[in-house]
């Protein structure tokens, strides 16, 4: 029996993957720090002699060329990928074999066109595949957004996706189980589950994107109301095509004093801090980004900020620091520069404005709404599809990925009170609207999940204005 692992990071919605049969391992997907496999290889006795890519990930940077560096493995990755590292070139009905461990290579186009799908197979039990590596063709309740292509248009891709999924993986029989590249909260697709396994006859009968009966049907399903691909994707796709450098040559990261944060600050950097909404809004330094490291950070950060701008960071200590520079990288953000020594305390002490945002609550807000309809301007920073189920009466609309480009229509001395589900969205959006001058941000706290909790009433339509 072969020896198999799946290895989830939260952060990014992201599985990667390890067989390993007769002291040789494979590495499915990986992540770009590499360490976790490598002390899962030695735990076994395992020696890493192969790196496989499902594709050329767009949401976040692979680790596969050090990998390949650190243990002399190949790199496998589909034939029409245009890779310039060295690597195996997968065709369709290629083969690998290790131990016990049978590996067949579907070519499965239409997230990418060098999309493929890994069928696993136990030569101890050789009658069937076990298992099959979907990487994004096939997610657990969803399948792969099409359009992630510069030379192929979405209907296109999705006709291809289509083929892949009905004349492939459908094909292999129901028991089959499916491990696919993303989970629930990935930008690779719009209604993954949170579950991290299925079967090919489960994802047959609840799959919604497997519910069409004809290959039009499933290309005006798929391409119709498509989010909007973030800007950091086509970057992250080269990256990973050239290969990415290893995370041991980023230069050490220094403690900047107040004034040097200061100094770095007025000449363009971005002052980021990963602290709690709640810390942030006691007090920060004035102009800078709040994107906490309790939720999805690093592909906010890459959204809302890009890869190319010059970043210190604000923290609670130094192993935080650690952490959020180590996630950024992870998306491909590398111009960290520094970190503000002894954090806001520290900026404090020397004396420095320290600027402060408010926190409603939604009784709060519920009350200024009836006491002045147009005391305060709500504005809404949800998707669209969340939007459109249920919002705030007259509230605006204006999606996170889009906010610091659609508000030079709001008045910036009037009060503006900012939700989104939970509050991990709307603390960002404050941040960035204070950032962009506005005087008086107040941020949802429980956002629109503590208003259903507190039975205030929501309406369901159009929305006001929406960029997507």
């Amino acid at each position: 029996m072969y020896y198999f692992e799946q290895f989830y990071l939260t952060c990014l919605s992201h599985a990667s993957y390890m067989l390993g049969s007769e002291a040789v391992a494979a590495v499915v997907d990986p992540q770009r720090d590499v360490g976790i496999y490598l002390e899962e290889a030695a735990k076994h006795g395992f020696s890493i002699r192969y790196v496989i890519e499902t594709h050329l990930h767009a949401d976040f940077v692979s680790g596969h060329q050090e990998l390949a560096a650190r243990t002399g493995a190949k790199i496998y990755l589909g034939a029409k990928a245009g890779a310039t590292f060295p690597h195996v070139p997968i065709h369709d009905g290629d083969e690998l074999t290790f131990g016990k461990c049978h590996l067949k290579f579907l070519e499965t186009p239409g997230h990418t066109i060098e999309s493929i799908s890994v069928v696993v197979t136990d030569l101890d039990t050789a009658d069937k595949p076990l298992a099959v590596l979907t990487g994004d063709t096939l997610f657990i309740g969803d399948v792969g957004r099409p359009d992630l292509s510069g030379d192929l248009t979405p209907q296109q891709l999705a006709g291809m996706l289509y083929d892949s999924l009905h004349c492939k993986l459908l094909k292999l029989p129901d028991d089959v189980l499916v491990f696919p590249a993303h989970g629930a909260g990935s930008l690779c697709g719009r209604q993954m589950s949170s579950e991290r396994s299925s079967t090919i006859g489960n994802e047959k009968a609840t799959n919604y994107a497997l519910r069409p009966t004809n290959r039009s049907e499933f290309v005006k399903l798929l391409t119709a109301e498509l989010p909007e691909r973030p800007g950091y994707f086509a970057l992250d796709v080269e990256i990973n095509r050239s290969g990415a450098a290893p995370l041991l040559e980023l230069p050490v990261l220094p403690a900047l004093s107040p004034n040097e944060v200061l100094s770095r600050r007025d000449g363009g950097a971005v002052i980021l801090d990963t602290r709690s909404p709640a810390e942030f809004g006691a007090a920060h330094v004035p102009g800078s980004i709040q994107i906490g490291l309790a939720g999805q950070y690093a592909s906010w950060a890459a959204i809302v900020l890009g890869l190319d701008k010059e970043i210190v960071l604000v923290s609670g200590d130094r192993q935080k620091v650690a952490e959020s520079r180590l996630r950024l990288s992870r998306v491909g953000i590398e111009k960290v520069t520094g970190y503000l020594d002894e954090g806001i305390a520290g900026w404090a002490s020397a004396g420095l404005p320290i600027e402060q945002t408010s926190q409603i609550s939604v009784e709060q807000l519920h009350d200024l709404m009836l006491e002045d309809p147009n005391g305060v301007e709500v504005i809404d920073v949800r998707r669209s599809a969340e939007w459109q189920a249920g919002h705030l009466d007259r509230a605006l609309h204006r999606p996170l990925d889009h906010l610091a480009s659609t508000v030079n229509d709001l008045d910036k001395s009037k009060p503006v009170a900012v939700y989104c589900k939970g509050g991990y969205r709307s603390a960002i959006a404050a941040s960035l609207l204070q950032r962009a001058g506005f005087e008086q941000v107040l941020n949802v706290i429980g956002g629109f999940d503590a208003w259903i909790a507190c039975q205030l009433p929501i309406v369901a339509d159009e929305p006001v204005v929406s960029s997507t």
